[in-house]
């Protein structure tokens, strides 16, 4: 999905304020988590800008289903591990103290079957007293139909525009994101397109209650999307 636009990821994104997030995190983790000890697991971990501060306070592993991602996260943190794995079905056989899944990357999942499959794989690999923190993707009723959005990024020697156009299929957000790429080799132009399942708050938290978790709701999470929140009790 990314294997295109992976090296730029980092800076499409750089607008996101990671520590302020990873802040946010350490708070809600300390008012719901059970477990005493520190591990985490970040799922679908991307290129490890939320990494990149909780491991001040966590043993941190990451799970993604990007190679380009893997390669990126790995060589930014070399003394940590990190795993090929899709979210549904990733097995790492050991439990962990928080397991994160961020910045709405349980979108991709198709459908409601596929959302229960991922929280309860997820849900597996939390120890008892341990706390499971899902952002979700938008909600139907906050999603603008047939939409553009522009992002730039200037650089001394990398240049970027991406165009993006947004329509709906039944429960469906679909982006065609159009990147024009211009470095001091080449310019190039790519397009990835992303499908996102917006799923209702009612099915992320039956899928939580469903994987034998205590779930909880936080309005705003990291921004406005809201964050899932189960913990093993």
């Amino acid at each position: 999905m990314y294997h295109l636009s992976a090296k730029y990821y980092d800076y499409i994104y750089s607008f996101k304020d990671y520590e302020k997030e990873s802040a946010i995190l350490r708070g809600m983790i300390e008012t719901y988590g059970r477990s005493d000890g520190n591990q985490l697991l970040d799922v679908a971990c991307g290129t490890g800008k939320h990494i990149e501060y909780l491991r001040e306070d966590f043993e941190v592993e990451g799970v993604d289903l990007e190679p380009e991602f893997l390669k990126i996260v790995q060589e930014k943190f070399p003394d940590l591990s990190f795993y090929l794995g899709d979210m549904r079905t990733f097995d790492l056989g050991r439990e962990f103290d928080v397991v994160t899944c961020l910045f709405s990357a349980i979108g991709y999942m198709q459908t409601v079957e596929e959302l229960n499959l991922a929280i309860a794989n997820m849900a597996r690999h939390l120890r008892s007293g341990g706390m499971l923190l899902v952002e979700p993707w938008i909600s139907r009723d906050k999603w603008r139909d047939s939409s553009v959005h522009m992002l730039t990024v200037d650089e001394p020697e990398l240049k970027i525009a991406r165009v993006v156009t947004s329509s709906v299929e039944g429960r469906t957000a679909v982006m065609d994101m159009h990147h024009l790429i211009g470095t001091p080799e080449k310019t190039q132009h790519f397009v990835e397109t992303h499908r996102m399942f917006m799923a209702t708050k009612e099915e992320l938290m039956d899928a939580v209650q469903s994987a034998g978790l205590k779930a909880s709701w936080d309005e705003e999470g990291l921004n406005w999307r809201g964050m899932l929140i189960g913990v093993k009790e």
